[in-house]
């Protein structure tokens, strides 16, 4: 005999609540749906994005980030070098399933020899935001790198000599 469990108990209380809310749903229709922004609104998150991009921007490229002038943009020109839309995925740096702003640290902090962002740090997120606004509008083809590849940095602590 199968032992079966019942995963979400329904009782009748239960039940009714459940089948209230989808006839309330159904006959208010949109007047529960949250309003759409205005065009003030959006111009506001628009700016406010695109200074985070620009700071992102900034940071990408500023070898103060590490202790030994490496920045980013050594090895990823633009952000969009990093391939944002592919995470989270297995990174071998990482040894596990890793999200982008797990892989910025891991840059910073082994070839960059700096400390690490907070994961929620303005900074962290200004990054993000520029890796991915960079890589705007790329079709996403899993499995094929349509972006360029990282660009070899030779002299740097853990790089081949030329």
């Amino acid at each position: 005999m199968k032992n079966t469990k019942t995963i979400l108990p329904v009782t009748a209380t239960g039940l009714s609540v459940f089948v209230l809310a989808a006839i309330l749903a159904m006959v208010a229709g949109s007047a529960i749906a949250k309003p759409p922004r205005t065009e003030q609104q959006m111009a506001q998150e628009t700016a406010a994005y695109l200074q985070s991009v620009a700071k992102g921007d900034a940071l990408w490229h500023d070898g103060s980030l590490g202790t030994n002038g490496l920045a980013c943009g050594n090895c990823h020109p633009d952000g969009s070098a990093s391939n944002p839309h592919t995470w989270p995925k297995y990174q071998t740096n990482l040894g596990k399933v890793g999200t982008l702003r797990e892989m910025i640290n891991w840059c910073i902090t082994v070839p960059m020899q700096g400390k690490p962002l907070a994961y929620d740090s303005e900074d962290m997120i200004a990054m993000e935001s520029y890796a991915t606004y960079t890589h705007r509008g790329v079709a996403i083809a899993p499995g094929k790198d349509e972006q360029h590849g990282a660009v070899p940095v030779y002299g740097g602590p853990g790089y081949p000599a030329p």
